[in-house]
């Protein structure tokens, strides 16, 4: 019998070198069908897969560039934080972290490599934080303009916005911003002629949301860089802008619907809490137990806090698992329910959640006031979220420009 003849298998190549590190091909491939079943699952059309690979590509370099900085500048995440991280993900998805687990390697999805990524978002995040947010200045003058521009303002229009980010290089020379212009007209136009935006920004987008179809979601036009706010003021729902010039390189933006927010009323709750994880080593049934029995000692008088530092198993322990004050939506709603139906100072009885099994005490209750002191909060916060996306892609930009970047994908 003829022995049966296999496809040609490619060998890993290098597609580009990061400073002193380099991006192979498989690393390549493996995001790239990462973001296929991504955009296939959100029900995104694909692009053509050439253009994805040099938009994947792309993402890659810069997330290499700042994972290198971080490294070099001891921004680390613990693996506390990173199992705290993954067990907000897991509630999010209303399951345990092992249900979360099982549901990743159904799908194909090894759990160390989930964990890395995880880690790896975590980093960027706390490094945008570090040297971006922390040393945006917001001065008191702009807090009194912002608050005397409100002052009239009845219910505020939200924006719900997809945008197409073109990053021009620090130093761009005219021939590269004239190409870079190129390439958001003909994105422009391809959105114009009907073609799915998001679909449109997954092939041409330099965003980190680009794969989410650029959609940044319901904002208030001050909470907008002010580019896109300027912008977005003159859309009709389903228009887009032209295309936009900043510091950053080249945009696009289309407006996706518009409405009127309505602020409810805050509620907030002072609680506390013991918390036992469940995990591959703990099952349900023991941690329900173990907080029975810590249950019985409070009922018979024992200390909250003290039994809180001593059993529970997050970060609130230390502090005698004081959750200070929460407004409704902060915690899961499995949590939330059972601390809504307490009365004051009353314990309840074992709670699951995602995150595990609770003992929930409520302490206080109030109705938040405005206070003068809120508003200059909300207004310095505002100015902070308007500011944020341009420092972040001008520093960006930047420490791009500071690392060696040899892109080879197109060796072939």
């Amino acid at each position: 019998m003829a022995q049966s003849r296999r496809d040609p298998v490619e060998a890993d190549r290098i597609v580009a070198v990061v400073g002193d590190e380099v991006v192979t091909y498989n690393e390549l491939r493996q995001r790239l069908q990462s973001a296929m079943h991504q955009l296939q699952k959100q029900g995104t059309g694909l692009p053509p897969q050439e253009q994805l690979e040099v938009q994947m590509l792309e993402r890659l370099i810069t997330d290499r560039i700042q994972l290198q900085f971080a490294r070099d500048n001891g921004v680390k995440i613990d693996d506390i934080q990173l199992d705290q991280a993954i067990g907000r993900i897991a509630a999010a998805n209303k399951m345990s972290v092992p249900e979360f687990r099982k549901t990743l390697e159904k799908d194909g999805i090894a759990y160390p490599k989930f964990r890395d990524e995880i880690r790896d978002e975590m980093i960027i995040t706390r490094l945008r934080d570090r040297e971006v947010e922390s040393r945006l200045s917001i001065s008191d003058g702009e807090i009194d303009n912002f608050l005397a521009a409100q002052k009239n303002a009845g219910n505020v229009d939200e924006y719900r916005l997809a945008h197409i980010l073109l990053r021009a290089p620090e130093g761009a020379s005219p021939e590269q911003l004239q190409k870079l212009r190129t390439r958001a007209e003909e994105a422009l136009r391809r959105a114009k002629q009907g073609e799915n935006f998001a679909q449109l920004a997954a092939a041409y987008s330099d965003a980190p949301d680009a794969l989410q179809g650029g959609d940044i979601g319901f904002r208030p036009l001050d909470r907008l860089p002010s580019l896109y706010a300027e912008a977005a003021e003159k859309l009709t729902a389903g228009s887009e802008s032209a295309v936009l010039r900043s510091s950053a390189g080249f945009h696009i933006i289309k407006l996706m619907e518009k409405r009127s927010a309505v602020v409810p009323p805050v509620r907030q709750t002072h609680a506390r809490h013991i918390l036992i994880r469940i995990n591959e080593v703990v099952s349900a049934t023991e941690a329900k137990h173990k907080l029975e029995v810590v249950r019985e000692r409070l009922v018979n008088g024992q200390d909250f806090a003290e039994l809180a530092r001593q059993y529970s198993q997050d970060g609130s322990a230390a502090k005698g698992g004081d959750l200070g004050w929460m407004n409704t939506g902060d915690t899961v709603p499995d949590f939330e329910r059972a601390m809504d139906a307490l009365k004051i100072n009353e314990l309840s009885q074992v709670v699951q959640s995602p995150f595990g099994v609770h003992l929930i005490q409520v302490l206080e209750r109030r109705e938040k006031d405005v206070t003068e002191e809120t508003k200059r909060q909300n207004a310095r916060s505002a100015l902070r979220d308007r500011k944020l996306d341009e420092a972040y892609q001008d520093w960006l930009r930047q420490v791009r420009d500071q690392t060696y970047v040899e892109n080879r994908l197109e060796e072939k």
